[in-house]
């Protein structure tokens, strides 16, 4: 068994099969962990969005159990009538979807990530949008039978709306009809994405063995009670010849998109795996390009490459610009102004209130920094009120659980009390 810290020198092509185990210690994602300084580009923020019923809340389940945050898995409506960790509210356990935005945070590969959870039912279009306005990027979860529905199309709205980069990920490969190749073509039609898929299935419906890996080429197996034992051994024969077809679909999409990838596109020259995942972060990040994944949240498949590619594809917060309004006078029109991303402290701080929830304790505000550093107990201004505000208490979000912090810096999703009408 080989320690995850070591896999990234070690992972290259094998003559026999590799196994290696992803699933970490239980004090991986432990909160002192998360809660250290850590450099900006080891931070990401991400959405998980979806149609109603295409097993995002399944998948955050997977993630979070995957990266260590919890030591068990429950199902969505499941019979055991615990339910997901992110359906927090009694009517979300009961009707099997989600009704609120929730948010959670954990570590993946010493990489803090901040997830929200969003719901799928059109009802509850608002709280997709107040997240989305607070994220980096963002995972689109499609199944893969139902393909792009309705809210698919809404929430590519958004997402376009806020210019947040993201992945696709086609679940529910388990399902009788599953058919991903229609579901690339309908983000192709129906969305507009120049999409190609990163990652092929091993098998359909009751047959879905594992996938292979397109860019790194090798088959990935997900062994084990939980799929937490990964396999890696040569591509099947019968689907050799598949992979390389679409792998040269993958460099071409990106190759029409991606200047440098172009040229070598142009000359024939064979990039290298380093030179196809750099010109995927480019395009990904400049949203000319969608890179397609695949798996089953449910049958515990996929979830760990998924995870991979966010921090490989997905934007950390240094690489986007965001701007906040400053008013100059009261004739003049507000000044934009670029935020520092810079976890040093050393610029004012800045941050937006996205979201009130009505908790045991009060209000609770929740925020994203865009610049400079908070702490317990200093001063904030709050330019809706125009009133300076003390910060009594600063949490971190675990679904309905909070978690005390004594700072917060750029880059961070957290909560706060004692703010009224701060949205």
């Amino acid at each position: 068994m080989v320690q995850i810290t070591r896999l990234k020198s070690i992972l290259k092509r094998f003559p026999f099969p590799l196994y290696y185990n992803v699933l970490p210690n239980r004090c991986m994602a432990s909160s002192a962990k998360f809660s250290e300084n850590k450099a900006i580009d080891l931070i990401r923020n991400i959405g998980i969005s979806a149609h109603i019923d295409s097993g995002k809340t399944t998948l955050t389940e997977r993630i979070l159990f995957y990266t260590g945050r919890i030591s068990e898995m429950h199902e969505v409506k499941g019979k055991d009538q615990v339910g997901a960790v992110m359906d927090s509210m009694e009517l979300e356990r009961q009707r099997g979807i989600t009704i609120q935005s929730a948010a959670t945070y954990t570590l993946w590969r010493n990489h803090n990530i901040n997830i929200i959870d969003t719901p799928g039912h059109v009802d509850f279009t608002v709280e997709v949008e107040r997240s989305l306005r607070v994220l980096d990027g963002a995972v689109l979860v499609l199944c893969s039978v139902g393909g792009v529905q309705s809210q698919t199309l809404t929430v590519n709205r958004q997402m376009k709306r806020y210019n947040v980069p993201c992945l696709a990920f086609i679940n529910k490969l388990d399902r009788m009809g599953a058919n991903p190749k229609r579901v690339l073509d309908q983000l192709r039609t129906k969305l507009k994405h120049n999409a190609a898929f990163l990652s092929l299935p091993i098998g359909l419906e009751s047959e879905l063995k594992g996938i292979i890996d397109l860019v790194h080429q090798k088959a990935i197996y997900f062994e084990g009670d939980y799929g937490e034992m990964l396999r890696e051994d040569e591509i099947p024969k019968d689907l050799r010849a598949q992979a390389e077809d679409y792998r040269h679909e993958l460099i071409e999409q990106v190759s029409s998109v991606d200047e440098q990838l172009g040229e070598m596109f142009i000359v024939e020259k064979k990039p290298t795996e380093k030179e196809i995942m750099e010109a995927i972060r480019r395009s990904c990040l400049s949203r000319t390009f969608t890179p397609v994944l695949v798996g089953s949240a449910l049958k515990n498949k996929g979830i760990q490459p998924l995870l991979d590619a966010v921090l490989q594809y997905l934007p950390n917060p240094g690489e986007i610009d965001n701007f906040a309004l400053r008013e100059t006078s009261k004739e003049d029109e507000p000044e934009k102004v670029l935020m520092d991303p810079a976890r040093d402290g050393k610029s004012p701080f800045v941050a937006l209130a996205f979201k009130l929830e009505a908790g045991r304790y009060g209000q609770l505000t929740y925020m994203r920094c865009y610049q400079g550093k908070l702490t317990k107990g200093e001063n904030i201004y709050n330019v809706r009120t125009n009133k300076k505000v003390r910060i009594a208490r600063l949490v971190r979000l675990h679904s309905n659980e909070m978690e005390d912090v004594s700072e917060v810096y750029a880059g961070d999703i957290f909560a706060l009390f004692g703010v009224d009408c701060a949205s």
